[in-house]
């Protein structure tokens, strides 16, 4: 019987991991090696491409610090706080629902359990722009490093509301 809920326990772990995983869908766009490590992979900074879900047409670009050594190669490093942030415009803008005025648009595990990045999506009504913020959190303290990009939506195209 014990087995049983320690069984339990662990899938629902793996479960619950997986589909914060599967919330933040990215794509590399690339990557430049930062340190050397004789094991594992070279520290590095990646940059990863996320399309916004809701708002067709917006890209955001995330760059990040990736930390190597073996840790880092099989998933247990705890990387760096440190994210910048860059959206644009890369088609037509099309919403696919209303908007609320701010959403946690992706989030990411940077650590096996306790901190993750954040893109945060704020629409400011009276300038017709959507603002990305990324942060990082901690269970224990939050990190006050963030970054912040702005992408302004043509007037013909008001921002629907929730």
């Amino acid at each position: 019987m014990r087995t049983k809920s320690l069984m339990s326990i662990a899938l629902l772990g793996v479960a619950a991991i997986t589909s914060s995983a599967a919330q933040a869908a990215s794509e590399q766009v690339g990557e430049v090696s930062t340190a050397f490590r004789w094991l594992g992979r070279n520290d590095r900074v990646v940059v990863e491409a996320y399309d916004d879900p809701k708002v067709q047409g917006v890209t955001c670009y995330v760059s990040r610090a990736r930390t190597g050594g073996v840790k880092g190669t099989v998933g247990l490093a705890e990387d760096r706080a440190e994210a910048s942030i860059a959206c644009r415009q890369v088609a037509t803008v099309q919403f696919s629902a209303k908007l609320p005025l701010q959403e946690d648009v992706f989030t990411e595990r940077m650590s096996v359990l306790f901190k993750r990045l954040h893109i945060v999506r704020l629409v400011d009504p009276k300038r017709n722009t959507l603002v990305y913020l990324t942060y990082s959190d901690k269970l224990i303290d939050g990190s006050p490093q963030n970054s912040v990009t702005a992408v302004p939506v043509p007037a013909s195209s008001p921002i629907p509301l929730k």
